[in-house]
């Protein structure tokens, strides 16, 4: 049962996060996990080791959910960081469907993908929030580039894409230990994507 409203402790979409839109901040969310190599990214890690990997911005820490499945993982931060990160979400790039050849094709396709999404659950702390549509964040065609070894298993190099999925965008939260689940799945149940984060926030020193 829901106890509190999730904008409570999270930004609503209408609000712009240290002076960026929702979408901006996805799409920075998208450059980064995309631009990682294989050996490293945060999303097939299973204990956390690897979260905060090619991350230095001082006020938000964006966060992985995994490649498919479950995961558990053990991270920390302060209480001066926000948190971004997606129950579920999609990506789609000129370089993994070249079928697609327009920008509109891109927002297209990834939104038919996203629209597949019935399952979208979060846990804070033993409690329960609602995920609507409120919170789906279309993150508009961008360029990027695929690093060698990526997690897609594409060839290295530049392309295009678009993003679509269901966020959360966490304001600081207090210091101490916190625990957030997440679930997502699709229709068909094909894919369907956990994670369990054992998190500890430390006070600014």
């Amino acid at each position: 049962m829901e106890k509190m409203p999730l904008s409570k402790m999270m930004y609503t979409l209408e609000e712009r996060p240290f002076g960026l839109l929702w979408e901006e901040w996805t799409t920075r969310w998208w450059r980064w996990f995309l631009s990682l190599s294989k050996v490293s990214h945060p999303a097939l890690d299973k204990t956390g080791e690897n979260y905060a990997t090619g991350q230095d911005d001082p006020q938000v820490l964006f966060l992985a959910g995994t490649a498919g499945g479950y995961a558990k993982r053990a991270i920390s931060t302060t209480c001066s960081k926000a948190l971004l990160f997606p129950i579920i979400n999609h990506v789609i790039s000129y370089a993994e469907n070249p079928d697609l050849k327009t920008d509109e094709d891109l927002i297209s396709f990834t939104k038919s993908q996203t629209d597949d999404i019935v399952r979208k659950k979060l846990n804070i702390d033993g409690l329960n929030f609602k995920i609507s549509e409120d919170y789906r964040v279309l993150s508009p065609p961008f360029d990027f580039c695929f690093p060698e070894n990526n997690v897609f298993g594409l060839k290295q190099g530049p392309t295009r894409g678009a993003g679509d999925g269901y966020w959360v965008f966490l304001r600081p939260l207090s210091a101490g230990h916190h625990t957030i689940r997440t679930l997502g799945a699709c229709m068909s149940g094909r894919i369907q994507i956990g994670l369990e984060l054992d998190l500890v926030v430390q006070a600014n020193s």
